[in-house]
């Protein structure tokens, strides 16, 4: 039976390295769609709002719109209640009940001034109404071509990046499966408590990627020998040296061109 091949240091940090340039590749696909699916979400949720308070607008319309036919149906009413208590004045017996109807008479004339001012109020309401619903339509109107074109730019980015997000994350789980749980567990943590999520990164003028603190001239040796796996000690990143770093970024540009 042959002996498992035992995998180097080198061979570690060369496939850590490669797994960090796929997840960064990754995060470069992710950050172009950017705030884009979320812009989405608060026009969509926006635009269901307005329709919502249209809905509202015009439903509040059509309830003045009642009152004015009901204030309208009190002032018939309370003509020909005008024109009965007249016709009863003619044939009274006595000046009580002539003074009876004339109150009568004088109080539905109060009730048709009345309702006639509300009508007027009714009406200043009905046009305060129909300036904020066309506010409101306009308002609707600019909201779903501004999601139109947000969502026709998220679809063209989906389906430019898609594929490609879709293959690179089945890569990037290919290579965590090649190195060993440990190193993974370690990558992942260091990954999610850095900003720009880089776990693995070369040495550039004697300092970590990314980082102002200068590495000593012996520990660069060490991380250039590829003997063992070395961390930055301010940043917690693991550390390669950039010759390495050339040489897969190299390899690992080929392999994206092709998916």
């Amino acid at each position: 039976m042959a002996k498992k091949k035992e995998v180097t240091v080198e061979e570690r940090l060369r496939a850590l390295y490669d797994l960090q340039l796929i997840d960064s590749r990754i995060d470069e696909i992710r950050n172009v769609r950017g705030e884009l699916p979320l812009e989405v979400r608060d026009l969509e949720d926006e635009v269901a709002g307005l329709n919502i308070r249209l809905e509202k607008l015009v439903a509040n319309l059509e309830v003045v719109d009642n009152d004015i036919t009901g204030k309208k149906n009190s002032i018939e009413e309370s003509k020909a209640l005008i024109k009965k208590y007249a016709e009863q004045q003619k044939n009274v017996r006595n000046n009580r009940e002539f003074n009876s109807l004339t109150k009568e008479v004088e109080f539905q004339e109060l009730e048709i001034e009345l309702a006639e001012k509300h009508i007027k109020e009714f009406k200043v309401q009905i046009e305060q109404k129909k300036e904020v619903i066309a506010e409101t339509k306009e308002r609707l109107k600019e909201r779903e071509n501004h999601l139109k074109h947000k969502k026709s730019e998220l679809d063209a980015i989906l389906a430019e990046t898609e594929k490609e997000e879709q293959a690179l994350l089945d890569k990037s789980e290919d290579y965590k499966k090649q190195i060993e749980e440990r190193l993974v567990k370690a990558y992942t943590r260091i990954r999610t408590n850095v900003k720009n999520g880089l776990a693995v990164v070369p040495i550039e003028r004697g300092a970590a990627g990314g980082s102002f603190f200068t590495i000593p001239p012996q520990v660069q040796v060490e991380i250039a020998s590829r003997k063992k796996v070395i961390t930055d000690e301010h940043s917690g990143r693991i550390l390669v040296d950039a010759a390495l770093a050339d040489e897969q970024k190299v390899k690992m540009e080929k392999m994206f061109a092709k998916l």
